[in-house]
């Protein structure tokens, strides 16, 4: 396949945003912010490389959006103050400055918290598993206690109040985190909301609260604000987890996005297996179906690195966007490299092992480069 032909790189318009090709850095933690959630200049290098390396949108790291129960680990950024939003800026500036939009997630980590003793969570139900190492967590994660109305509601706030820092910071857009487990991603779960009121049951219950934040967020934003949506099966603490009802739990659930609105929609795959993991037994994939209902930009995940899956997805019509995360964390200049048809640098699992920080990352590429120069 000729690479310069590849639909990857073709051009994209996005509303009032021209787009040079459909490729999105992935959302990824590096647990490399100050203690108190601050950008640091090492994450504006970080971020503005990925620009500089031919990607044409950065979707960051989730960034806590309360100070009372969001935060997921120790030194995950934050958009909870105004100091927060002023130590985005230099980051949004670098980025923008080398041709890229840059998108804030924000993530309240209810019951898969790292950080706090005391969790929240839609139900009090102990998630499986075990805390991630590499972002500092040791042992089961901790029985959460079940949101009251009050708790919820501070919870809104904190992402609608995140959300205007974001556009203070001078972000594109926003990314709500509600998929890999995470609190959104729990009142969307079954088997982790099983509250009777109006955020509990039926699944337009169950998204309630998502729909609330959306509104919420558009209410105090410019029309030209990106709000966008991501969504998952799998969860970082259980890998397999899957809707017992498949693609009906998925048009479901596709149902409420449309009638949120979000500008685009991100459907993540957490295993990086987009065949293996995202069809249903009809044929169909939860992205294609995302595409299909909601009419929204969708943002396709799972081993996009691959050039021969990444040109079906388009092609069929499956994702608008492709994010990359592994491999771009491998290469920033992923994009540039395959187009000029250089081998990009390989991404190693040592280069999130034992920790997942920008200066880990960078010391095992910089060694492996000189073993291989």
């Amino acid at each position: 396949m000729n690479t310069i032909n590849h639909p990857i790189f073709k051009s994209f318009q996005w509303k009032e945003h021209s787009l040079k090709n459909r490729l999105t850095v992935a959302p990824m933690s590096r647990v490399s912010a100050t203690t108190g959630g601050l950008a640091t200049d090492e994450m504006a290098a970080y971020y503005s490389a990925f620009a500089a390396g031919g990607f044409s949108m950065i979707i960051t790291e989730g960034n806590y959006t309360d100070e009372t129960a969001s935060k997921g680990y120790a030194h995950q950024p934050g958009l909870t103050t105004a100091d927060h939003a002023a130590s985005w800026q230099p980051v949004v500036k670098q980025t923008k400055a080398n041709g890229a939009l840059i998108i804030a997630q924000l993530m309240h980590a209810g019951a898969l918290s790292q950080y706090n003793q005391q969790t929240l969570a839609p139900s009090a139900i102990q998630p499986v598993g075990n805390k991630m190492a590499q972002y500092g967590g040791t042992g089961a994660y901790p029985f959460p206690q079940a949101m009251s109305l009050e708790d919820i509601t501070i919870a809104k706030k904190g992402f609608v109040d995140a959300a205007q820092l974001a556009i203070r910071a001078g972000f594109d857009g926003i990314e709500l985190h509600a998929a890999n487990g995470y609190l959104l991603d729990q009142f969307l779960t079954p088997e982790l909301n099983t509250r009777n009121d109006q955020y509990g049951g039926s699944t337009n219950n169950r998204f309630r609260v998502i729909a609330e934040i959306i509104d919420a967020i558009r209410s105090v934003s410019p029309a030209h604000f990106l709000v966008g949506i991501r969504l998952s099966e799998g969860k970082v603490n259980d890998l397999k987890y899957r809707w017992k009802d498949g693609a009906a739990m998925a048009v479901e659930i596709l149902e409420e996005v449309k009638n949120a609105a979000p500008d685009f929609v991100h459907i993540a795959v957490q295993s990086g297996e987009w065949e293996r993991d995202s069809f249903y037994s009809n044929g169909t994939s939860f992205a294609a179906l995302a595409r299909q209902i909601t009419g929204k930009v969708i943002i396709a995940n799972g081993g996009m690195h691959q050039l021969t899956r990444a040109a079906r997805v388009i092609e069929e019509f499956h994702g608008d966007l492709l994010s990359i995360g592994k491999a771009a964390l491998a290469d920033c200049a992923w994009p540039l490299h395959t187009l000029n048809g250089t081998p990009p640098i390989a991404f190693h699992p040592d280069m999130l092992w034992p920790e997942a920080t920008i200066k880990h990352t960078n010391t095992i590429i910089q060694s492996n480069q000189l073993i291989h120069s």
